[in-house]
């Protein structure tokens, strides 16, 4: 009898675990944009990270060709990605057929395990490839801490085609893409993938819209500024940005691109007048009106001025 309570109580609690997995999962559902003829946006949320989304606050995409499904980037992890299959199905029931990695944020290739395993090829740039494996263990610490238990899953899976040109030209059936480097920017190494027929480039984490950048230690501001000036020389109609809303180019300049000269022009300018750093984050603060509807401004801004005065001390 004991022997039966015991079996029934552990049965119980895994029809517990697994329903309350289930209804994390269904309570997160990524926003699908039809951006042009067989291309599709993921949108996640704009916020943080968090268990429910599966630490997609970032947006994702497809490419629906005649031999199967092309993916720009796979979640952080393995429940995320089978969240990004599902969305996928929505659309089309073709087998995702290539990974294509944009970068070595958590959320752009720790998924790549689930994918694989189901037969598709995964595919980044050289640099992406060498930036993945510096980042791997703070990454999957913080997933630790933030997906819990649907961490446990998570086995960090490169690219088997490593693109060692700047600008790398792919094609699957019908479906032609770049997969090109423009120089570093929110991470080194990160890439972009543009789509010359449509004119649609998924950018990755070179560009941000309805919230903030974040310029981290390892962000080289001034290189960012460079590759996303590169980005918009290919005058692309729609960009899939790294975080936020599908958008064109002139939200995607407004938002990522002159923020980017707003930092750069003013911290230049601090350090020719010999500000201290403190009075520079002040000075740009007061005048960062064009900036402050943006989604965590208050968070990142200051640190965003702390940064970028702290690398272009260090070059003067």
């Amino acid at each position: 009898m004991l022997v039966t309570m015991t079996y029934n109580v552990k049965s119980l609690l895994s029809l517990i675990g697994f329903l309350l997995f289930c209804q994390s999962v269904l309570a997160f559902e990524l926003e699908t944009v039809k951006v042009a003829k067989d291309v599709y946006a993921l949108v996640g949320e704009t916020g943080p990270r968090t268990y429910e989304n599966h630490a997609l606050n970032n947006n994702v995409g497809f490419i629906v060709a005649d031999q199967g499904v092309i993916l720009i980037d796979s979640g952080a992890s393995p429940s995320g990605a089978k969240l990004i299959e599902q969305s996928i199905l929505r659309v089309t029931d073709k087998p995702v057929k290539w990974v294509v990695n944009t970068g070595s944020q958590d959320h752009r290739w720790l998924g790549n395990s689930y994918f694989k395993q189901k037969g598709a090829e995964v595919i980044a740039l050289n640099s992406t490839v060498e930036e993945q494996r510096k980042h791997i263990e703070t990454h999957l610490d913080r997933l630790k801490n933030t997906i819990r238990e649907n961490a446990i899953d998570v086995k960090p899976v490169q690219a088997s085609r490593v693109l060692k040109e700047a600008k790398n030209q792919l094609n699957l059936g019908n479906k032609q893409l770049q997969v090109i480097f423009p120089g570093d920017s929110h991470f080194p190494g990160d890439g972009i993938v543009w789509l010359p027929g449509e004119r649609v480039v998924f950018s990755g984490d070179l560009v941000y819209v309805d919230r903030i950048l974040g310029i981290q230690s390892y962000s080289p501001v001034a290189s960012w500024l460079q590759a996303f000036n590169k980005m918009a020389n290919l005058k692309p109609l729609t960009i899939i940005p790294g975080h936020g809303s599908v958008s064109d180019m002139d939200k995607a300049q407004k938002q990522t691109g002159d923020y980017l000269a707003y930092l750069i022009t003013g911290v230049k300018k601090a350090l020719d007048d010999w500000s201290e750093l403190d009075e520079t984050v002040i000075a740009l603060t007061e005048t960062a009106d064009q900036f402050k509807n943006l989604q965590n401004f208050d968070s990142w801004h200051k640190l965003n001025i702390n940064r970028t005065y702290l690398q272009l001390e260090a070059v003067q």
